[in-house]
């Protein structure tokens, strides 16, 4: 024949574009030319097909192989079109069946036995074939992220023969089981923070955030339980949906870090160290991968001892914070990765833990606060002073009622469900035009909130996002309009604003 065409898919962010592999054998010297924007070590391709067709029994054609990658404008990396190419050369060299390249899709690293190695971002190339409604030959090794994607149509091979066999009828592999994620069994809703002792204004920051997204900002002294109260906020948060488990999945099949399908409607929970650095948050790279922002998605991102993080790392987080998703560039890639994320920060007042300590000056406090920058205390919807308990308590009270962490879960879910139905999403993603018909306040109400912005020196932004606190309040409370009472809750959780303030005058 001389001549084929395989189809394989790219990987490219969170997306995968389709890629056609095709291959010409001419007369002429032995030799073999791969071009399509391929990167060093695609064109290494060579040397593991050529090896791993040896030793898988077949003979490689003595002609001149090129082979094409297309279309050209995407740019490939990794050993992940080495199955599909192998595949060509046998179709175009009359051993297997023009059959072969027709709804079919492969992706696969080969070894130079033959064998199939794992490849990252599996999940989204997977999920481009189901949607193509084609079929999908991968490695074995990655069976448990296929397992993943419902409705596909997939193989899992351990090395080129098996393939090889399949299409001629010898030994047919079988069909990967898929079970349909609706009837997966997903996470228990089990809210609980009865074990916390006290601290009910940081409890009812919690269910303020679980119940709309909003981002928390806790500040006190070292022991007061900041990151208990943090690691808490995951417990009543509902499951994700099938979709959002989805996403998830392919942002870590990316990165690499594959999840289980037991684990699949989890939200992740994400804590990087300090010492971390900007790319590290942000993610990036010359070839750009997904950083802890997007491993986040959907779920938490919990920054302990924030001013502790570099002020480039944290002013990284600004864009993100407000769109949603990380757009990386780099001179020969660009990606654009999810990253719609909860953000919970922890952090001391003074640099020496306590604000009242008598070990620091007010200048040395405002100096150790001014690490984080005004645009991204901005982004904070609440911000909550966690004081030091006046008694030491061994054992927390059983609390019944309306303060106990199961009620809190049901409040979070009814809240939920009002804001979906009301707006099709959560209040923390209120866009400035639609808080004037979904927030609409009495005039006396409205010139008492602008009053008293004005006095704090409030941002135009921090006035939105008191807005939106607002009216996630009186959601909580089942009012179906915002009231004063929720206005002046809401101008409450501004603990660092109102710290700086005091600092300021002394």
């Amino acid at each position: 024949m001389g001549y084929a065409v395989i189809h394989t898919r790219a990987g490219e962010g969170v997306s995968a574009p389709k890629v056609q592999v095709e291959v010409h054998l001419a007369n002429g010297l032995p030799a073999f030319h791969l071009v399509g924007m391929a990167e060093t070590c695609v064109k290494e391709a060579r040397d593991r097909v050529r090896s791993a067709l040896i030793n898988s029994g077949f003979e490689f054609p003595a002609k001149r192989i090129t082979v094409n990658l297309a279309p050209a404008s995407v740019p490939k990396q990794g050993g992940r079109y080495d199955l599909a190419i192998a595949l060509a050369i046998l179709v175009a060299c009359d051993i297997l069946p023009i059959e072969t390249q027709h709804n079919t899709e492969f992706i696969g690293e080969l070894g130079l036995n033959g064998t199939l190695k794992g490849v990252r971002g599996i999940v989204p190339a997977l999920l481009g074939a189901r949607e193509a409604q084609a079929r999908a030959f991968f490695p074995y090794s990655n069976l448990s992220e296929a397992e993943l994607v419902d409705g596909l149509h997939g193989y899992g091979a351990s090395n080129l023969l098996a393939v090889y066999h399949h299409f001629t009828g010898e030994v047919l592999l079988p069909v990967i089981q898929t079970e349909s994620l609706a009837h997966t069994s997903q996470t228990e809703y089990s809210p609980r923070w009865d074990d916390i002792i006290g601290q009910s204004q940081a409890k009812r920051t919690l269910l303020l955030a679980a119940s709309a997204g909003h981002n928390v900002l806790f500040v006190g002294p070292p022991g007061t339980g900041k990151s208990l109260l943090a690691s808490r906020l995951l417990s009543l948060l509902p499951p994700l949906s099938i979709d959002e488990a989805l996403e998830v999945a392919a942002i870590h099949s990316v990165k690499g870090e594959p999840l289980q399908l037991s684990k699949l409607f989890e939200r992740p929970f994400r804590s990087p160290h300090h010492t971390c650095s900007a790319v590290a948050l942000t993610g990036g790279g010359s070839h750009p991968m997904p950083g802890e922002i997007s491993l986040a998605h959907h779920g938490v991102l919990f920054l302990d001892e924030l001013p502790e993080f570099g002020r480039r790392s944290l002013d990284v987080l600004r864009e993100p914070l407000e769109t949603g998703d990380i757009c990386i560039s780099r001179a020969h890639s660009q990606a654009t990765y999810p990253a719609r994320f909860q953000l919970i920060a922890a952090m001391n007042p003074s640099p020496t833990g306590d604000i009242h300590d008598n070990r620091s000056s007010p200048d040395a406090i405002l100096r150790y606060i001014n690490r984080l920058s005004g645009p991204l205390l901005d982004r904070i919807d609440l911000q909550v002073e966690v004081p030091r308990l006046p008694d030491y308590i061994l054992k927390p009270p059983q609390i019944k009622g309306k303060d106990s962490a199961v009620e809190a879960g049901e409040q979070v879910r009814r809240a939920r469900a009002v804001q979906h139905l009301r707006q099709g999403k959560l209040n923390s993603q209120l866009q400035a035009d639609e808080l004037a018909q979904i927030c609409q306040l009495r005039p006396d109400d409205l010139a008492f909130l602008q009053q008293a912005c004005a006095s704090l020196k409030l941002s135009m932004r921090v006035f939105h996002r008191i807005l939106k606190v607002a009216r996630t309040i009186a959601d909580i409370e089942a009012c179906p309009t915002v009231q004063r009472p929720h206005l002046a809750e809401a101008l409450g959780y501004r603990a660092l604003d109102r710290i700086i303030a005091q600092l300021s005058s002394s």
